[in-house]
């Protein structure tokens, strides 16, 4: 039987550690670490992340500021408030929740972020210090990667890791942290990659973050490795409640049955992000002390 990854017990792991630091800053007369979150428009989705980021703020004894606006918001005036956030001395970090409106870029406005107030780790220089030896904020859901394969003593020194999906969210990211700080040799595929199965069944480490459900077959995949599963799509189904169930992007019955180790959707990686986000909050409130 392979080991489920439990994200969502980690993630809690993790809150409680740090909201067991935040109560020692409190006590010691500091405040507590301010996160701020830019949501833009209705799309139901971003409005449950946005909310579980709220409810982790809560658990963890973090203030937090939502600025909501609607979809008709102009580029220019979002950028103002992303100004605005950037100068406020009470505001340790904040995101602007992804997707944004077609007619605004996405580049412009997540470059707009000063480093320091970075938490989701997309600036440049958050980006590059990944291979540094002073590291700063780390891109979120890596980081939560890489924390699970710490915490369940999953070694990765001179193991063979593949990546499928080469995004600059998931993928590009954690192929530096799995090189430079996991040291393993690693592989990434991408849409462009002949012959994929070749390369995952070559994988003691595979990670597959492409938003494809099932794209990852039993076949695909080396006897005995481990699976990081990050694909979150929403599948219609009849059967729930909701109209749709939540599929990875990794056939997880058939692939479960020969691998030691894998993540499942949900439960698996998703918690993750939100404790790295904490994470790098709390981070960047102690950089400014």
């Amino acid at each position: 039987m392979p080991t489920i990854i439990d994200g969502k017990k980690i993630s809690t792991d993790i809150k409680a550690e740090i909201k067991s630091q935040v109560d020692g800053m409190k006590a010691n007369g500091q405040r507590a670490p301010h996160l701020a979150i830019i949501i833009v428009g209705d799309d139901g989705a971003s409005h449950t992340y946005v909310n579980g980021k709220i409810n982790a703020c809560k658990a963890v004894g973090f203030d937090y500021t939502l600025l909501q606006f609607a979809a008709t918001i102009s580029e220019e005036k979002l950028l103002k408030h992303v100004e605005q956030l950037n100068a406020d001395e009470d505001i340790d970090g904040f995101i602007v929740q992804l997707p944004l409106p077609d007619h605004i870029s996405v580049d412009k406005v997540t470059d707009a972020i000063i480093p320091e107030k970075d938490v989701d780790g997309f600036a440049n220089e958050n980006f590059g210090s990944i291979v540094s030896d002073n590291q700063l904020l780390m891109p979120a859901t890596p980081y939560g990667i890489m924390e699970l394969l710490k915490r369940y003593d999953i070694d990765t020194e001179g193991k063979h890791a593949v990546i499928v999906g080469a995004s600059r969210l998931v993928g590009a990211p954690l192929s530096m942290m799995l090189s430079h700080d996991g040291r393993a040799t690693v592989t990434t595929c991408q849409k462009y990659t002949v012959d994929l199965a070749k390369h995952t069944k070559e994988a003691d480490i595979l990670v597959v973050a492409v938003g494809k459900p099932g794209l990852i077959s039993a076949d695909m995949v080396k006897e005995g490795a481990v699976v990081i599963d990050v694909g979150t799509t929403r599948v219609a189904d009849d059967t729930r409640k909701s109209g749709y169930r939540l599929s990875g992007d990794v056939e997880f019955e058939e692939v479960s049955k020969k691998v030691s180790h894998i993540t499942p959707v949900p439960g698996g990686v998703g918690p993750m992000t939100i404790a790295s986000l904490m994470i790098n909050t709390l981070r960047a409130a102690k950089a400014k002390l």
